[in-house]
């Protein structure tokens, strides 16, 4: 039987969307709906997801907005390069771009397996507040949840209700920030070494500059181009 149609005839109006993507199924639900939407996914037997396979965040903040365009490769041999998007220069000190994105910013990922139906989901759960994101969490129906819940609250700052520990999981228990936002500065906020006279660990405000990495621009070589004269 058709997976998309038993979903339909499970889930109903819980789905907020399934998208049929290169054979793969993306279902959005509501945050509202995940806990009663996920255990018939697991518990249904013509659906029978019993594994999570994989939960992340995902913040949608500068989605579909590239600073910089990739040329075509052409036959001549190593023509491929960058160039900017844009005329104007981005640094670490320009207000933020505006998102291409429409609609919340963070957005919770599971991955689920059916292995007696060999079947593989992605289920997909947006935020509703921007600013506390926070979603309900599964571990009661999957117990294996709990670190992926922990890993995308310690990186990406979303709450998941219900989680029996939600703690950072792979920064340090201080730490200033959730470092996979994209309003994240790449240099952090705090820099740490140890102290020699105090024989401790000490953090310090960031000692380094923020730059922008340039990618680099391969140009055409004439061994490959037939004629002409190789660039400078």
């Amino acid at each position: 039987m058709n997976l998309s149609r038993i979903l339909h005839d499970r889930l109903g109006a819980k789905i907020k969307e399934l998208v049929d993507q290169n054979g793969e199924l993306t279902l959005t639900l509501s945050p509202d709906d995940v806990q009663e939407a996920v255990r018939t996914l697991r518990d249904a037997v013509d659906l029978g997801f019993e594994q999570l396979i994989d939960l992340c965040g995902v913040d949608y903040l500068h989605y579909g907005v590239g600073e910089w365009a990739t040329e075509s490769a052409s036959t001549e041999g190593f023509g491929r390069g960058v160039q900017p998007s844009t005329s104007a220069h981005f640094t670490f000190h320009d207000a933020p771009r505006p998102s291409a994105h429409q609609g919340p910013r963070f957005a919770v990922v599971y991955h689920l397996l059916s292995i007696s139906h060999n079947w593989r989901l992605r289920v997909k759960v947006f935020c509703a507040d921007d600013e506390f994101p926070r979603v309900p969490s599964v571990t009661d129906v999957w117990a294996v949840a709990n670190w992926f819940e922990r890993e995308a609250f310690d990186l990406f700052g979303i709450l998941f209700d219900g989680h029996p520990d939600l703690r950072r999981l792979l920064t340090d228990y201080g730490f200033v920030g959730h470092p996979f936002r994209k309003d994240f500065p790449l240099i952090g906020h705090v820099e740490m070494r140890y102290d020699s006279e105090q024989q401790r660990v000490i953090y310090e405000p960031v000692s380094i500059e923020p730059r922008v990495l340039v990618p680099k621009v391969i140009r055409r070589d004439n061994r490959y181009a037939g004629e002409g004269t190789q660039d400078a």
